[in-house]
């Protein structure tokens, strides 16, 4: 039987722990066990019982203090991380192997560990080789995303990931309960986005030539081929919360064995979603 993994990714404090947290107690109301493990030396505390803790293996503390290594707190990450990818054996013992896992990994926010460092493919390898379905949940503050080039750099944040994991990949907009009502209203074109609008909308404040033809290359490769979307996650909304799962039990085949439906409203694009059709949704329900 198969078992089944979220990476939960993203920048730090994009809400990963808060994500892992809110989805254990949703999880809970559904009576499914979802298990969660902390892949991030420099955590401090978080919200939700650990199956498995990486600090009990290395802290990022212990390395920083070593004198012998000198290393500051992004190059004692990494050590950690490597550190970790040598050490697997830790993890498999910790998980056991049970039919039907279902594991959230909150791992570290340092984007180098998705772009140009090896570990967390590594990991993506080992725990496929252990039978798990993977699938990315890459997380951004929609708090950052209300311009078009913070959207354009977040997206590209995302992108990185994909391209380097290589799984399927959900990508969603955290922290919507925080937002005004005006900037809720002014978030939906980022769940729905028009890159070439958003192109020319900025465009006035572009001075270099080459830099605007590189970002309307960047724009037309997002929009013409939908590589990323997101999704809104309010921790707040049950339904929400529900839409999200689905797309990523969908994604990883979660229960094929059982009577299995699509996500709500995206047969033919999974994460074309508007925030205001989730209210309405509920609404109607």
């Amino acid at each position: 039987m198969p078992r089944y993994a979220q990476l939960v990714m993203g920048p730090a404090g994009s809400g990963k722990s808060t994500y892992c947290s809110t989805m254990v107690q949703h999880s809970e109301t559904l009576n499914r066990s979802v298990q969660v493990v902390n892949l991030d030396p420099a955590a401090e505390h978080f919200e939700y019982p650990v199956m498995a803790d990486i600090r009990e293996l290395i802290q990022v503390d212990d390395v920083m203090e070593d004198e012998s290594l000198r290393f500051g707190p992004n190059g004692g990450l990494v050590f950690c991380m490597e550190y970790f990818a040598n050490n697997f054996d830790w993890l498999e013992e910790s998980l056991g192997h049970v039919e039907d896992d279902y594991i959230l990994f909150d791992c570290p926010g340092q984007i180098e560990l998705y772009t140009h460092l090896p570990v967390m493919k590594q990991l993506v390898e080992q725990l496929q080789q252990w039978e798990f379905r993977v699938c990315g949940v890459f997380l951004v503050d929609s708090q950052f995303m209300v311009e078009s080039f913070k959207f354009i750099s977040g997206v590209m944040a995302a992108l990185s990931a994909m391209v380097s994991l290589e799984i399927p990949q959900v990508n969603i907009m955290t922290k919507m309960d925080l937002l005004s009502p005006k900037a809720k209203k002014e978030i939906e074109k980022y769940l729905d986005p028009d890159m070439y609008s958003m192109m020319e909308d900025g465009s006035n404040t572009i001075r270099s030539k080459k830099f605007k033809k590189l970002t309307k290359a960047i724009c037309g490769l997002i929009d013409d081929y939908s590589i990323v979307r997101f999704l809104p996650f309010d921790r707040t909304d049950e339904e929400g919360i529900n839409i999200v799962l689905q797309h990523i039990d969908f994604s990883i085949q979660y229960g094929e064995d059982l009577e299995f439906k699509e996500p709500k409203e995206v047969e033919e694009q999974p994460a074309n979603l508007n925030y205001d059709d989730i209210f309405q949704d509920k609404a109607n329900s």
